[in-house]
């Protein structure tokens, strides 16, 4: 015949001893119901990854920005010009593609909450999204092509190359975005998008935008 043995449990204080501190097993064993309150509490990996990748970028925006401030500050070669004026336009595309991503995402989630009668079409937010992400990318490349045309290339002059190493560098991770955004597209279209991976990639959206305005304000100051 078996004989089941029952386990001591772990809040039972004659089997964990009257030891107290950080020496205590009550310290090293925690108790069931702390056990499911840290798995509740568990931020999923898609939220996690994006705040260190959100790090990341800012740190490296960080260096760009010193290398900026010192090489003017020791330069005398250094050409100040005027920024093409379609940058504005692109920031307030740019602003645009934030607000209508925000309208998108409540779309979306009142969508996947079962409340499918009151959203019809819960990806037309997000299409408009990309197209203007992709509107704002096409409009630094016209951008580039005005400063072109002025004889400011790359190598021309301290000033030129930032600007072109900095634009270059924020379209390419709004280039990513778009990806971001492709895919949500794609697993909503195929109902399995998770309600963390279309915050995480809006929340790297709305940082490209603040970002781009940062970098604006810089650009006009010290360019």
């Amino acid at each position: 015949m078996a004989t089941t043995v029952h386990e001591p449990s772990i809040e039972d204080p004659s089997r964990l001893g009257t030891t107290s501190g950080h020496g205590g097993w009550r310290n090293l064993v925690p108790g069931e119901v702390e056990l499911r309150a840290v798995e509740h509490y568990a931020p999923p990996p898609a939220s996690t990854g994006i705040w260190v990748a959100l790090a990341a970028i800012s740190m490296s925006f960080l260096a760009l920005t010193s290398a900026l401030v010192v090489r003017k500050g020791g330069s005398f070669d250094w050409r100040h010009f005027n920024l093409p004026i379609i940058l504005y336009w692109n920031t307030a595309v740019l602003v645009a593609s934030s607000v209508s991503l925000e309208v998108a995402r409540r779309q979306v989630a009142t969508f996947m909450g079962g409340q499918r009668q009151k959203v019809q079409n819960p990806s037309r937010w997000l299409y408009v999204t990309l197209f203007l992400g992709f509107l704002f990318v096409a409009g630094q490349y016209v951008a580039w092509r005005q400063l072109r045309a002025q004889g400011l290339y790359l190598a021309t002059n301290p000033s030129s190359s930032f600007f072109y190493v900095l634009t270059a560098a924020h379209g390419l991770h709004v280039l990513g975005g778009l990806g971001g955004l492709i895919r949500v597209l794609h697993l909503l279209g195929k109902f399995v998008l998770r309600r963390s991976t279309l915050d995480a990639t809006s929340r790297y959206w709305h940082f490209m935008d603040v970002l781009w305005i940062y970098l604006l304000v810089l650009l006009s100051i010290k360019l």
